[in-house]
């Protein structure tokens, strides 16, 4: 090896060292803690490494090892030459280096990383003063970023804090493109961004509504429909919390564009009824819930009539938190219960991970209290091994009071 064979290390999505057409990669699981050992000495390739650097690095103190920790040194360094000749006979020797008791990789060798690449890219970009060489500049670091760094090795101590500075430069970044295509009316363009980032970045409901937006700007009315409910599932399944106000406005607007026909009102009433059949309360969506809760508020203005909301909360029987299987399944059964122990006007919906809060018209406080405690105790007899307790509270329904 030469000093002018470049090295070409990519460490975002996955691991693997590259020159000359010769690659050894992460792909396999085998060897966790040589590749470890290589992502340290090149991500500390400016410093010299001791050895009780990587006695720390490689968790010697508590292996069967521990009785030798030098030789477990040795060993995990020879494997790692071994698996560097694969690039050239010499690679392992030429690329990591011993002197003084510490290691470090040679810095004569050319050596490219595309993290390093990628935090220069963004922070030409952001130096630009023209949105198309800032938009160019952005978009070539998000080519580059095709994961997160080293994925494989994410639960070390000092990867983690690494992973996650390059997570959210990416994600900076990628709200930067997405300002500008849209700024420019690329919907296309926009619409394939925010699908590569949400690979990265799931959860992120900015990046739904960019999509959704990109959807409707190129008239997929069906595509931003389906990007919602892939959106919602994620967020309450994961976090027990439903989507802002603006995504349900796009939701919205892409449920009032898709129709392409019109319908009799005859048929119209055909459609809006309910299944023949149906009986307890009507079980509904949060969304859906909130609507029919502010109507309620207008009502009983004028009607007087009397409404009550009652709050049944899931916890575990002690101190300790449901574990989620349990938590899950404990509410699929309390739902059937809640839906088959009350009257069809009643309706019900779940409002986080471990609640249902249902309506109760014409009902009074101790009607409704007398409600929640039939629930319960239905819950016990069907269940009487549940590691899961219900409490709930009843409050009346506010009436809404226009204003002047």
């Amino acid at each position: 090896m030469t000093l002018s064979d470049m090295i070409t290390v990519r460490m975002l999505g996955s691991f693997s060292i590259e020159q000359n057409g010769n690659i050894v990669d992460d792909h396999s699981n085998r060897m966790r803690k040589v590749w470890l050992l290589l992502a340290y000495l090149i991500c500390s390739r400016s410093n010299r490494v001791t050895q009780d650097n990587l006695l720390s690095l490689l968790h010697t103190s508590g292996s069967e090892d521990a009785a030798d920790p030098t030789g477990r040194i040795k060993a995990m360094l020879y494997r790692a030459r071994v698996m560097l000749n694969q690039l050239n006979e010499r690679a392992g020797h030429d690329l990591i280096r011993h002197k003084a008791g510490c290691y470090s990789w040679n810095t004569d060798i050319p050596l490219t990383l595309d993290v390093e690449e990628f935090e220069q890219l963004c922070a030409r970009a952001a130096r630009e003063d023209t949105d198309q060489a800032r938009l160019d500049l952005y978009r070539q670091a998000l080519d580059l970023y095709r994961g997160d760094f080293l994925p494989k090795l994410a639960t070390e101590p000092w990867v983690m804090p690494i992973s996650a500075y390059y997570h959210q430069m990416y994600l900076d970044a990628a709200h930067e493109v997405l300002a500008l295509l849209e700024q420019g009316g690329l919907w296309a363009d926009s619409a394939d961004v925010c699908r590569r980032a949400l690979r990265v970045e799931p959860y992120s409901e900015s990046l739904y509504q960019y999509l959704m937006r990109s959807l409707l700007a190129l008239e997929d009315r069906s595509g931003a429909l389906n990007a919602y409910e892939e959106m919602s599932e994620l967020l309450f399944s994961n976090f027990g919390v439903m989507p802002s106000e603006g995504s349900r406005q796009l939701y919205r607007q892409a449920a009032r564009e898709s129709g392409t026909s019109t319908v009799s009102a005859g048929a119209m009433r055909e459609m809006l009824k309910e299944p023949a059949g149906a009986k307890g309360a009507l079980l509904c969506e949060y969304d859906f819930f909130k609507l029919l809760y502010q109507v309620q508020a207008r009502s009983i203005m004028r009607s007087g009539n009397t409404v009550h909301i009652a709050l049944l909360s899931l916890h575990a029987l002690g101190k300790k938190e449901l574990a989620r299987r349990s938590l899950d399944t404990a509410m699929d059964n309390l739902q059937d219960l809640i839906v088959h122990n009350l009257r069809q006007g009643d309706i019900v919906t779940k409002c986080s991970i471990s609640q249902f809060i249902i309506m109760l018209p014409q009902a009074n406080y101790e009607n409704s209290c007398a409600v929640c405690q039939r629930i319960i105790r239905a819950f016990g007899r069907q269940y009487p091994h549940s590691p899961a307790t219900i409490q709930f509270s009843v409050q009346p329904l506010e009436p809404t009071v226009p204003v002047p």
